[in-house]
């Protein structure tokens, strides 16, 4: 993917960790940045990473340390030591988008892709990692699909998501894509391996491509990017290309998989960027016999007349035109990058095309300070635009930041329901408002369902910050928090939500006033605004009137008096009780029945399944069985350590049943590390723990 005219001769946009072609063939003299660490390492050796493979045949050489070379086709789920790690398990949420917060947002129209790399192709943990150093994305409204960019021609070319950023992604109904690229040859790229990709057996099957329909399926994820960039080829090498795509589609589509088509390889079988969908690159998309994939990725190289021919040939095919994602590249210069928006996305009609971003986790890496809460500010700006309100976008704002382009999309559609403002990394980890971690941590699988319209603030006076701050939290590592001189009560538009109201229903908010009285009130919407843009017509509940205090505070509002309605949304609102500045925090929000629920069942049969120690530290694998009980009533499991003197330390949580932990010290003369694992519901109840035991090395002679 090289970029013509301003971009010439830069490196070719979507090898993220490319190699070149000398070093490829070679054995490197050291990792790429972040790469797994050398086998030598006994605890370290233990770890689960993000699988990357090639479809068949391995460079020549060597790999470099922390790089192993692996054959998608000699792949099984029974052979794969790190499957328990790397599945996903939170099913893909329906969603449903509400009236969008402003005017120049639109339903069914232009939709968004996101091409993320999370970290390189090799030594990309598998289930996060002890630093709050992460890209936590958390604006998942905006985007219909995420493709876990990676591969490289020195480490794997076919790169399968990890689960937390799948987990994660299904919470918030967005689909996940592996990647398949070919890289071009001038960064490694072998013809061969195209034409491993693509062939037959004798019966005529395309073994790869039941091989990536098997690792889908196997590690939860949604369907395939595939990305041809390696020259060389011909018309024959493209007809198979288009028979495999269809081979693909024909395995997968029964399990609901997908096909993202990069516009790259054309029907010559050369690579041949066209920035457009036109005769060259069709039949990869549809051909006479019907769909062959999905979508298509369209390059860097279009212009305005491109993308409104390929969107007028998307018509004629009978496909829809916003199934062409038009690359915007924001890996060097994110927000301020000269985009001809109107080509893509006018004001003043109907979107042409989508479009999709090519490394927007820019908002974390052109940071200097890149705290957690520097991230989300950078972020927020990305998605929400300049003005931090999407029912309120600055006409001055030269970014057309999504929320001004597209319409926010919600999961929230049954009880209970319950967020307590959770990111998915931290620098410390709460429960009850205690801090039982003081480490960084990330793993996306544990984010909540956070608002998707940040932060649409409603004031006749000043308005106060409104921001996901990490100083304090109930529960995880983040609460939301408003603060600044209220003059005027402050309306803080929370979740857009289809919860059926019962005359048992109550909402519950847990809240503490750090600075300055309030008075608080929580807002639900039983209809929606007429028309885009008008304020959400909220019935104001009061919560609570809170004095400055140093706790927590459980305020239940009950919701009888709207039985039978429909929430449709959810909100909060501040009203200062005198001139000093407010800082309030939100920790958790929930709404539920109000009748007894059992706590979520006991994880079943813990165990230690593999363990290393070295100098009073040890790596181990834990797992278990699903905790008993309903479907579905699982949120997550948390492990923690019981220490000698019974105080207990969160070490880290997941969504499936097995979990890695890197690092654990010995405590004192400790004879055993005690282990507890428990079972989270989305109401935040914990299970009675299951508990597991790591002996010592050499603990009976202390």
């Amino acid at each position: 993917m090289l970029l013509t005219g301003a971009g010439a001769g830069a490196a070719a946009l979507l090898s993220t960790t490319a190699v070149p072609a000398a070093a490829a063939r070679a054995a490197q003299a050291a990792p790429p940045p972040g790469a797994g660490p050398a086998p030598a390492d006994p605890l370290a050796a233990l770890a689960p990473y993000a699988s990357y493979w090639f479809p068949d045949s391995l460079p020549a050489g060597n790999p470099g340390p922390g790089i192993t070379w692996r054959s998608l086709l000699r792949w099984s789920p029974e052979s794969d030591p790190d499957l328990a790690f790397n599945t996903a398990t939170v099913p893909l949420a329906p969603r449903f988008a509400p009236v969008p917060p402003n005017s120049t947002a639109r339903a069914g129209q232009a939709r968004i892709a996101s091409l993320v790399s999370f970290g390189n192709t090799a030594g990309n943990p598998a289930q996060g990692s002890p630093t709050a150093d992460y890209y936590a994305l958390t604006h998942w409204a905006y985007i219909d699909e995420l493709v876990f960019w990676g591969g490289s021609s020195g480490e794997g070319i076919v790169l399968a998501p990890n689960a937390p950023v799948t987990d994660a992604a299904h919470r918030n109904g967005v689909r996940v894509m592996g990647n398949v690229f070919l890289p071009p040859v001038p960064y490694g790229g072998d013809l061969q391996w195209t034409r491993d990709l693509v062939r037959q057996d004798s019966p005529g099957r395309f073994p790869v491509a039941e091989k990536l329909v098997q690792v889908a399926r196997a590690y939860g994820f949604d369907g395939w990017f595939v990305n041809a960039e390696t020259d060389g080829g011909d018309s024959e090498l493209a007809a198979r290309m288009r028979k495999f795509l269809r081979a693909l589609r024909a395995a997968g589509e029964p399990h609901g998989l997908s096909i993202t088509w990069y516009d790259a390889m054309n029907s010559t079988g050369k690579v041949g960027w066209q920035g457009a969908l036109n005769g060259l690159n069709q039949e990869f998309y549809e051909d006479r016999r019907g769909k062959v994939a999905d979508t298509v990725f369209v390059d860097f190289r279009w212009t305005p007349a491109k993308l409104a021919a390929s969107g007028a040939l998307a018509d004629r095919l009978g496909r829809s035109r916003h199934e062409l994602w038009a690359a915007v590249d924001m890996e060097s210069d994110g927000w301020n990058s000269t985009v001809d928006w109107d080509a893509i996305v006018p004001r003043g009609g109907d979107h042409i095309v989508s479009y999709g971003f090519y490394r927007p986790e820019w908002t974390r890496g052109h940071l200097t300070d890149r705290s957690p809460g520097a991230f989300h500010r950078a972020d927020d700006r990305f998605w929400t635009g300049e003005s931090l309100d999407p029912a309120r976008p600055s006409p001055e704002d030269t970014w057309r930041a999504p929320a001004t382009v597209v319409a926010d999309r919600s999961t929230v559609t049954a009880l209970p329901f319950g967020c307590s403002f959770n990111t998915g990394h931290g620098e410390r980890w709460y429960e009850d408002g205690e801090p039982v971690s003081d480490s960084g941590w990330n793993h996306l699988g544990l984010q909540d369902r956070l608002p998707g319209r940040r932060w649409a603030v409603d004031t006749a006076g000043t308005r106060p910050e409104v921001t996901l701050d990490f100083a304090r939290a109930w529960r995880g590592g983040s609460s939301l928090l408003v603060a600044g001189e209220l003059s005027a009560p402050a309306g803080v538009g929370l979740h857009a939500t289809r919860l059926p109201l019962t005359r048992s229903c109550v909402a519950e908010l847990v809240h503490c006033t750090e600075s300055g009285p309030v008075t608080v009130e929580l807002g639900v919407a039983t209809r929606e605004p007429a028309e885009p843009g008008q304020e959400v017509p909220y019935t104001w509940l009061k919560a609570q009137t809170l004095g400055t205090c140093q706790g927590w505070r459980t305020s239940r509002v009950p919701l009888s008096e709207l039985a039978g309605e429909t929430a449709h949304g959810l909100a909060v609102r501040i009203t200062g009780r005198g001139r000093k500045p407010v800082r309030w925090r939100l920790g958790a929000l929930t709404v539920r029945e109000a009748v007894a629920r059992p706590r979520p069942g006991t994880p079943g049969t813990p165990a230690v399944s593999a363990s290393a120690q070295q100098s009073g530290k040890a790596a181990l694998r834990l797992s278990w069985q699903r905790a008993a009980g309903p479907a579905g009533r699982i949120r997550h499991y948390e492990v923690s350590r019981v220490l000698p003197d019974g105080a207990r330390r969160f070490l880290g949580g997941t969504c499936g049943h097995a979990l890695y932990l890197p690092a654990v010290e010995r405590a004192g003369r400790e004879k055993a590390a005690v282990f507890e694992i428990r079972a989270v519901d989305e109401l935040y109840a914990v299970s009675a723990p299951a508990r597991t035991t790591l002996n010592w090395t050499g603990a009976s002679d202390a």
